[in-house]
């Protein structure tokens, strides 16, 4: 799992869909990385839903939702779906909450919901994907945890693999794993040996570079296609 670090999300993205059955991992709305200099994030998801908006329900739900925690092997990414979305009441997360999870073993989160102490945030070396920042905690609790949760348009399941970084996240299926690291290596590698260096354009002319492009493309996608099956895309 560590191995994966080495790799933006696109690029483990584009081993992924070499390998996979399904059409599309990784969510449909807009996310913001606020630790962008910390680079990616990989871990297992362990997934709680919150509703800072609604003081009715129970608060005394922490220790246990803590052992659920505590019951995953690490590293792990706290993915919250926040019921308020839209409309944002309070963060899930401080610097405490932050400091308590990386305790836990949890290297960041993921929330449609928001975030607040980003500086201690970032000190504790807690990473998160958020909607937006915010001051208060409101009426914060977990409300159920270790279930899927849907955020950001995505569904994540506890225990499900994610990779995440500035450009968003992937929620690998659990089908996918064994050969995604294998895959993301070899695609980086081929784009290094093909496209990548076809695009430098110092010393040729734009006809030359067309040419040089479009013949690199041609090997990149013979390289995915005899490996994979499929050409893969060299953009």
């Amino acid at each position: 799992m560590h191995r994966l670090k080495r790799w933006n999300t696109p690029t483990v993205y584009n081993g992924w869909e070499q390998i996979t059955q399904r059409d599309i991992a990784f969510h449909q709305e807009e996310s913001r990385d606020f630790m962008p200099q910390m680079g990616p994030m990989v871990g297992r998801a362990v997934t709680v839903v919150i509703e800072p908006g609604n003081p009715e329900h129970p608060a005394d739900v922490w220790d246990d939702y803590r052992r659920y925690v505590a019951s995953v092997d690490g590293p792990k990414i706290v993915v919250v779906q926040d019921l308020d979305k839209p409309r944002t009441v309070g963060s899930f997360w401080g610097e405490v909450n932050s400091g308590a999870h990386r305790a836990l073993g949890c290297v960041g989160t993921i929330t449609d919901g928001a975030i607040r102490d980003l500086d201690e945030m970032t000190g504790a070396g807690f990473k998160a994907l958020a909607r937006r920042l915010c001051v208060g905690h409101a009426h914060v609790r977990p409300v159920r945890w270790g279930v899927p949760v849907e955020v950001f348009g995505q569904v994540v399941e506890p225990g499900q693999l994610v990779h995440a970084d500035q450009h968003g996240f992937l929620a690998i299926p659990a089908e996918d794993e064994e050969g995604l690291l294998e895959a993301a290596a070899f695609m980086d590698a081929n784009e290094c040996g093909t496209v990548i260096p076809a695009a430098q354009a110092a010393g040729r002319s734009h006809e030359q570079v067309i040419a040089d492009l479009g013949a690199a493309g041609e090997d990149f996608a013979r390289a995915a296609g005899e490996r994979y099956g499929r050409q893969g895309e060299s953009r």
